[in-house]
């Protein structure tokens, strides 16, 4: 059995309730569900929550909640991994026979549908530990600044600031989507998604965008709209 596990639990901070907030019509949860389930790999798509109202509108488009997330795994400083073992744990003592589990996030509405079974068959095909997204940075971070402590101004590298920037390594950052890997592997605490083993699809950055913030939001949804127009 192949599954989707989308971590939603309901304490945001920054943006109180975005993981059922209305984004361009729909509750925010709802994309990453209707893409999983339309995706055609995943056999079912489990929500792990401890929000009864979280819960409730998983269930309106077609996940399942077969447990609540216990309160200690649902503050700030637990990490997606250690969310993701936990429902993975708890599905397995239900007796789930998992194959392969993939990490979808709440808050992506960029997420395309294609790219979930586009990555499973990647993941399948390599045999990596992990597939993930991931965007490449617009600026080389090599020659980033640094504010010093008299308020002046360093190079973040000092080897490589006078450097051309077609000379220096393209560098990639997590794109916050999607993470695919057999069940196993998610619960083998030697292995990590962000490893030698592990394999990275790059996404344009018309496609991705963090969602911490009311301009962050604002900006998802602009971007949202465009791909729609262009998909018409």
């Amino acid at each position: 059995m192949n599954i989707a596990i989308i971590p939603a639990r309901g304490g945001s901070k920054r943006i109180p309730r975005k993981n059922i907030k209305d984004f361009c019509g729909k509750p925010m949860l709802a994309y990453p569900i209707q893409a999983a389930l339309q995706s055609g790999v995943i056999d079912k798509v489990v929500v792990s929550t401890d929000d009864a109202e979280i819960a409730e509108v998983a269930l309106e488009y077609g996940a399942e909640v077969p447990f609540l997330r216990q309160p200690q795994l649902a503050d700030d400083y637990t990490g997606t991994t250690e969310v993701i073992r936990d429902a993975i744990s708890q599905l397995q003592s239900l007796g789930w026979p998992l194959e392969h589990c993939a990490c979808l996030y709440a808050t992506t509405p960029l997420l395309d549908a294609g790219l979930i079974a586009e990555l499973l068959h990647r993941l399948v095909a390599t045999k990596a530990d992990f597939v993930f997204t991931a965007a490449r940075f617009a600026f080389p971070i090599q020659r980033a600044l640094v504010l010093t402590e008299t308020g002046g101004v360093a190079p973040f590298d000092p080897a490589s600031i006078s450097k051309r920037s077609q000379d220096l390594i393209p560098t990639f950052h997590d794109a916050g989507q999607l993470y695919w890997a057999k069940a196993s592997t998610w619960l083998d605490l030697k292995k990590s998604v962000f490893s030698t083993n592990s394999q990275l699809y790059e996404l344009p950055s018309h496609r991705v965008q963090d969602i911490d913030t009311p301009d962050d939001w604002r900006r998802a949804e602009y971007l949202y709209r465009m791909l729609q127009q262009e998909q018409d």
